[in-house]
């Protein structure tokens, strides 16, 4: 039975599987940009135009980064029996959503979703034992 503990955030996603016995971890790295938008300044005239930012621009290019960030880790995971997943913010529940509506069959995997502040990996990897029963 393969079971595997999944720890992400926007920067990285740090894995341990259990096998047989066996332990192993692994880390990916999201390629997901940090945008800072620059911009809004005003011109050198005394009520002159403003600079208007394109956050939208910013946002639909974090949005695809991220896609293709969920489905490397989707094609690790598909094979397991049992998900637990943590994370300190918003990025693990995002990857929960997307995993509920474009994978059903791996959104039932998943065991548990938790909400965690960052740890070391040993802490990780004790959580991942104490979720999954191990």
């Amino acid at each position: 039975m393969k079971k595997i503990g999944i720890w992400m955030d926007k920067q990285k996603c740090d894995f341990v599987v259990f096998e047989n016995g066996l332990e192993r971890s692994s880390t990916i790295a999201s390629e997901l940009e940090f945008f800072n938008p620059k911009g809004g300044a005003r011109s050198k005239t005394k009520w002159g135009p403003q600079d208007v930012v394109q956050d939208s621009k910013y946002l639909e290019r974090e949005k695809h980064q991220l896609r293709r960030y969920f489905e490397n880790i989707v094609n690790l995971i598909k094979d397991a029996d049992q998900i637990a997943l943590f994370g300190p913010a918003e990025a693990a529940d995002r990857f929960f959503r997307d995993i509920k509506e474009n994978n059903p069959d791996l959104a039932k995997k998943i065991k548990s979703n938790e909400r965690v502040d960052s740890m070391t990996h040993n802490q990780f990897k004790a959580l991942a034992r104490e979720t999954l029963n191990i």
